[in-house]
């Protein structure tokens, strides 16, 4: 910077030790309350002159020309104009106010050096910006400066501290938004609690899963790191909400989508199942004792357009009941059975038909990989061929026939060998612990029997409600 900028810098309109208060009714910062200049009032007539000079060193000035070469000057230059710039404000009225207000501003903008000359001179880390009610901390996360998170937690800042609008920590604020992810992974690494809860009972796992929405926010990267360092998978808010729940919601926010946005939602959907399988969630569990609809049943009520995820549900070893409830809630063959009797009945493309006869039997021949028997419900329901108007009630019954015939016969002995092991091996995926185990190659393969599982074209994605045929 130089001499004729500073000089101008130096002898702008601050406010000076013993200088005249700017109104009658207000006392000195560090003289007590000033009952009539709070808030952003407070920071327009007291300290504001302090920060503007302090912004203008740093170069961070508003209205600073673009032509000019100030912001050009190297960081240790603009720092050593900022001391000099210290030194001669120490004895204003507003002094540590000011600079305190001056280092929410440059956290802000990732300015490391500034913000350590500040925190020298007696900046407060902690100061709460009486606008945002943020502090430095909060606002570095929030414009993701890991380096600058570092820094404040060094000289001290609160990484548990929540504001006081949204009660939220900086892990909350780091796990809603995936550009985050350094921030959240620095925060971590300085011991912040992965699991606590914020007044809603809100974990930084349940912010990152409620934020996202499957289109512009996919927050996979965080869950992931969330769920590697720890996060509870079975946490849930005082109203309930869940990981499942947040993912049963985004699922049916698919099926209302156009075609282009279900299959986004529906690629952030599976990826999120399989972080949250490998991390115990049990998906076929009711979200609450009034049996709200778990994401197995959600899946397999509608498996003609939630495929993708029906498939992955299936291959865990999720239960193909209610886990809570048992069969008395649901039962997936009959669900299975129900969705394929609805979809046909409504059916005009025989092609269309024939692909979700197959996709139904794919399912099942699946479910057979953990459960050899499938434990088929009585009483269900089934149109009668030749007394009923259902175009497809024959393959239907051809359908449940196979499926009755098979499970009169008791299963082979090798497919309950492979599904105990595979049960004793959860949670999925199972293939790195399958691989270990001391077998020949081809009883791997056995034991990995959804590798042998190729989904036809279309089936990979999530299909909208409005694409029936």
């Amino acid at each position: 910077m130089s001499h004729a900028l500073l000089r101008e810098v130096l002898t702008s309109d601050l406010p000076k030790k013993g200088a005249a208060p700017r109104s009658g009714n207000t006392t000195s910062a560090s003289g007590g309350a000033m009952p009539f200049l709070h808030g952003f009032r407070r920071i327009i007539y007291e300290y504001q002159p302090l920060v503007n000079a302090v912004m203008l060193v740093v170069g961070l000035e508003e209205e600073q020309d673009s032509s000019q070469n100030r912001i050009s000057e190297d960081e240790s230059a603009r720092c050593s104009s900022l001391v000099e710039l210290l030194e001669r404000e120490s004895q204003a009225e507003v002094f540590l106010e000011g600079i305190s207000y001056a280092l929410f501003k440059v956290a802000e903008r990732g300015l490391v050096c500034a913000a350590e000359t500040l925190l020298q001179y007696g900046a407060d880390v902690n100061f709460e910006d009486p606008v945002s009610y943020y502090n430095p901390l909060h606002i570095a996360v929030l414009r993701n400066r890991p380096n600058m998170v570092r820094l404040l937690a060094g000289h001290g800042a609160d990484i548990e501290k929540r504001d006081r609008i949204h009660e939220s920590s900086p892990l909350d604020l780091a796990s809603e938004e995936s550009e985050r992810l350094p921030c959240l992974l620095t925060l971590l690494d300085l011991g912040a609690d992965v699991n606590a809860r914020d007044k809603h009972g809100k974990t930084p796992l349940l912010h990152a899963l409620a934020s996202s929405d499957g289109l512009t926010v996919h927050n996979t990267g965080n869950i992931q790191l969330l769920l590697e360092r720890g996060a509870d998978v079975n946490a849930a808010t005082v109203e309930g909400e869940t990981v499942e729940s947040s993912l049963v919601f985004l699922v049916k926010e698919a099926l209302e989508a156009n075609a282009e946005d279900a299959a986004q939602i529906g690629d952030f959907c599976v990826k999120t199942t399989q972080l949250l399988l490998a991390h115990g969630v049990d998906p076929s569990c009711c979200l609450n004792e009034d049996g709200e609809a778990s994401l197995t049943q959600t899946s397999l009520e509608k498996f003609d357009l939630l495929f993708p995820l029906a498939v992955l549900l299936i291959q865990s070893g999720a239960s193909l009941v209610c886990s809570y409830h048992s069969d008395s809630c649901w039962s997936g063959y009959s669900l299975l059975f129900q969705r394929l009797q609805t979809s046909l009945q409504q059916c005009s493309d025989q092609s269309h038909a024939s692909e979700l006869l197959e996709q139904a039997e794919v399912l099942l021949d699946l479910a057979r990989v953990n459960v050899p028997t499938l434990h088929l419900p009585p009483g269900l329901e089934l149109p009668v061929p030749g007394q009923d108007s259902h175009p497809y009630a024959q393959a239907l019954l051809d359908l449940h026939n196979r499926t009755v015939e098979r499970e009169a016969s008791p299963p082979p002995l090798r497919f309950l060998c492979r599904a105990f092991i595979r049960s004793f091996l959860q949670p999925w995926p199972l293939e790195g612990r399958v691989k270990a185990l001391p077998l020949p190659d081809r009883l791997k393969d056995f034991l990995l029997a959804e590798h042998a599982y190729t989904p036809k074209p279309g089936w990979g994605r999530f299909k909208p409600q409005q694409s029936q045929h």
